[in-house]
């Protein structure tokens, strides 16, 4: 029997499948970058993408229980601990500032911080919105927390009303690190019991971190930073004191209360439903930092940080750091030239060369742009991001040399970089 071919039709299918076609090429332009520089979220290792490749799956069925223990045990790597209690939570970093605050203080409490940023900003102002007093310094922004004044306030505070000093390790508005360990000496040199509280979002599994060494309380990450996964993980490491004082704590908390986990992890069970592609996903990187080993995944982000300074001298531009003491290792923040709209070098470095890097937020837009070197990058994977902000950089009318930067990063590099762990013979 012969066959009447309907060509309208075929066309009107034919149309679908092209748009359909054109809408995934589209995508996958603007979602598979060239170069990657913002300070999260972050390049996700192919590893981990595959890891998370998994089919539907059941948290109550018998293999989930060692294999959420191995994780959790696993988690403490990243913070330099043997004595800390991990939590994973289903959400972001913030989320995991407000299990931090509302597992231990209760309204009205004392909370001493500084503000130098606008990750600073926004944790002073989850602390009012929850009731916390809180007394905060201001920070020139490119400067970090003043272990000086921490020892001066906490030693003026003789009937000990300050609960908690709350430090953002690395502020990514402007690309500054602060001294943790600094801080725990100056609450050590007032003899204060406060408890000290570290949003270590954009650094730790990246940044030197080191729990139980500066006896930190609290110490929170997301999963989209140095881990180098999708947004949706809230990570926490709790000290015994911390979990002391959630006895007494009165702040109001549901889903981010400790207790619920302590009474299910340490027999492998979870209270809620968890997000188990992102744990696969979670358990990979974990395993991947452990190859790498935590010393040199430390010292690969100081050497991508210092090649990217090297090429911000070579543009003849400026830090938003003041001090070198404070420098970031996570992303390098840089200051354009008056005249010039930073957000056109981003928009530049987008639309024209698939490159993704940091706007300047709150009061710096527009002033700066932010170049991350964290989670999973490499020195090739910074050249590319180097090469396309020159290039949009000259696109906005910079007079800066071509190569100059990039030049400078690839001289330092090649001098530095040293054999891949995992590819030693």
């Amino acid at each position: 029997m012969g066959c009447t071919i309907d060509h309208a039709q075929l066309s009107a299918s034919l149309s679908v499948v092209l748009q359909a076609a054109r809408d995934i090429s589209h995508l996958g332009h603007h979602t598979s970058l060239a170069g990657y520089g913002p300070a999260g979220p972050v390049n996700i290792h192919e590893r981990v993408l595959r890891a998370m490749s998994v089919p539907g799956q059941n948290h109550r069925d018998p293999w989930f229980a060692s294999w959420w223990k191995e994780i959790l045990e696993e988690s403490k790597l990243i913070y330099g601990t043997q004595r800390g209690t991990p939590f994973i939570f289903s959400g972001t970093g913030t989320g995991g500032w407000e299990s931090a605050l509302t597992n231990t203080l209760s309204p009205g409490d004392k909370v001493l911080t500084f503000r130098y940023g606008q990750f600073s900003h926004l944790w002073v102002d989850m602390m009012q919105r929850l009731g916390l007093e809180v007394e905060v310094y201001d920070r020139p922004w490119g400067e970090g927390a003043d272990e000086a004044k921490v020892e001066e306030v906490l030693r003026n505070d003789t009937s000990h009303k300050i609960k908690a000093v709350c430090i953002v390790h690395n502020e990514t508005t402007t690309g500054v690190t602060s001294d943790v360990g600094g801080v725990r000496a100056a609450i050590d040199a007032a003899k204060h019991p406060a408890l000290l509280m570290v949003d270590g979002v954009s650094s730790i599994g990246a940044l030197e971190f080191k729990f139980d060494d500066w006896r930190v309380d609290v110490a929170v990450t997301g999963s989209q930073k140095a881990l180098s996964l999708p947004t949706g993980l809230a990570l926490l490491c709790v000290s015994d004191k911390a979990l002391d004082a959630r006895k007494t704590a009165k702040l109001p908390r549901i889903y981010y209360s400790w207790d619920d986990q302590l009474n299910t992890n340490p027999s492998g069970n979870v209270p809620y439903t968890p997000s188990l592609m992102l744990l696969h996903g979670l358990k990979e990187s974990l395993a991947l930092l452990r190859e790498e080993g935590f010393d040199n995944v430390v010292a690969r982000h100081h050497r991508l940080a210092e090649g990217t300074r090297k090429a911000v001298e070579g543009w003849g531009l400026k830090l938003l750091c003041k001090h070198p003491r404070w420098q970031s290792d996570s992303l390098t923040v840089i200051e354009v030239p008056a005249g010039i709209d930073s957000n056109l070098i981003v928009k530049n470095a987008y639309s024209k060369y698939n490159l993704s890097i940091g706007i300047g937020l709150s009061k710096v837009n527009g002033k700066v742009f932010r170049i991350g070197h964290l989670g999973n990058m490499d020195e090739l994977m910074m050249c590319s991001a180097l090469s396309g902000a020159e290039m949009a950089m000259l696109d906005a009318g910079m007079k800066i040399t071509p190569g100059s930067g990039v030049g400078r990063a690839i001289e330092y590099w090649q001098k530095t970089s040293k054999v891949i762990p995992t590819r030693e013979a």
